[in-house]
């Protein structure tokens, strides 16, 4: 069993917009061990697996990212915006 937690249909849509225009989010997220990160992600996808979803990304230097969204703390649709 997972310890996903489902984000809002609200923000699962914003970040669904941020795929579709292509929008770079600067995203701090967390990681498995609890470290924070801060990263300019440009979206590529979102994706469910095992009842837990993903945002697909990647990063200026083209390395892939997939992040679950319930550790992501951005906020999207606002371009190079980080939520405090």
């Amino acid at each position: 069993m997972t310890d996903y937690r489902p984000i809002s249909c609200d923000l699962y849509s914003q970040y669904e917009v941020a795929v579709l225009h292509r929008t770079p989010l600067r995203v701090r997220w967390r990681d498995t061990d609890g470290v924070t990160h801060l990263e300019v992600l440009m979206p590529e996808d979102l994706e469910t697996r095992d009842g837990e979803e993903f945002l697909v990304a990647h990063t200026a230097n083209g390395d892939q990212r997939r992040l679950r969204l319930d550790r992501l703390l951005a906020i999207p649709g606002h371009e190079a915006t980080v939520a405090s």
